[in-house]
């Protein structure tokens, strides 16, 4: 069975999208509806932004969500079995599943990343990545520091916290005590998938209820759940969920691959979904679009 995944935040880098902007003219008039519906030339950055540009929330989350989707939509042999996409993947996932249209999907992922901008500045906090413990290590290191938790599940043995600054900071020096191979903060703008995204959960809560979803033409394996949902009231459940929940990288391939998941193909920008899928699940075939 094929399924398609779609990379979240990080994914990105100065040039994306352009060779398909240029040689595609159905990718093109996808990109200058996004223009428009942003009111702000998004392309212009994407294509000839430096990097520290394209690291802003408001700009990175809509330009990998606008590179992994019409990707899948120009593609000409796009016929998903299941879906998944990490974080703010997700939405692309549900865009290219059919549960969201592209405007409805775009629109959505605005008002996600100014809700986490402004959560940001409510809550100063940040990020890490721990190398080389188990997941169980890590929880166990969490439990023991305040304001920190397990928020990015990305494969076995690489596992993401969040959290307040100075948690983090603590929680780094344990987990190099306790054996990590790193322990290393991350360039975020915040502590995503935490508490301390809360404010942004409820915007986007009221947005998400604004907004018309349809079943989606394949199940899609959600952060929240690591399980597969096509009803429509589960999923928006989930996707609210999803910016104070962990994201269940790991176990989402790992269910995938029980329910019969074979190839595992890459819409967006970079590799990162492949890597992590072939240390989730050696076997896997992986590629990209």
């Amino acid at each position: 069975m094929k399924a398609y995944v779609f990379p979240g935040q990080g994914a990105q880098f100065p040039g994306m999208g352009k060779e398909l902007y240029d040689t595609n003219e159905k990718a093109k008039a996808l990109f200058e509806q996004a223009n428009e519906i942003l009111g702000f030339r998004i392309t212009d950055i994407m294509f000839e932004g430096t990097a520290e540009e394209l690291k802003q929330t408001n700009v990175t989350q809509p330009a990998v969500f606008l590179d992994s989707v019409i990707k899948a939509l120009v593609a000409e042999d796009f016929s998903p079995e299941m879906v998944a996409g990490h974080s703010l993947g997700e939405f692309s996932a549900l865009v290219a599943a059919g549960a969201l249209s592209f405007e409805d999907g775009l629109k959505l992922v605005a008002q996600r990343a100014a809700a986490m901008q402004k959560a940001c500045e409510i809550n100063p906090s940040t990020m890490a990545a721990v190398l080389g413990l188990t997941d169980e290590q890590v929880e166990t290191l969490c439990n023991e520091v305040e304001d920190v938790v397990a928020a990015n599940y990305n494969c076995p043995g690489q596992l993401v916290i969040s959290g307040s600054k100075e948690g983090i900071e603590t929680a780094c020096v344990k987990a190099k005590e306790a054996g990590a191979k790193r322990a290393l903060p991350l360039p975020v703008g915040g502590g995503f998938h935490s508490p301390m995204m809360e404010p942004a959960r409820e915007e986007l809560a009221a947005a998400i209820e604004a907004t018309n979803f349809s079943a989606p033409s394949c199940p899609i394996y959600q952060n929240a759940t690591a399980a597969p949902a096509t009803d429509v009231e589960t999923i928006k459940q989930n996707l609210v969920a999803q910016l104070t929940a962990p994201v269940k990288w790991t176990q989402s391939v790992q269910k995938m691959v029980e329910d019969g998941a074979t190839d595992f193909v890459e819409s967006g920008p970079g590799k990162v979904l492949q890597g992590l899928v072939k240390k989730i699940h050696r076997p896997a075939n992986v590629s990209a679009i």
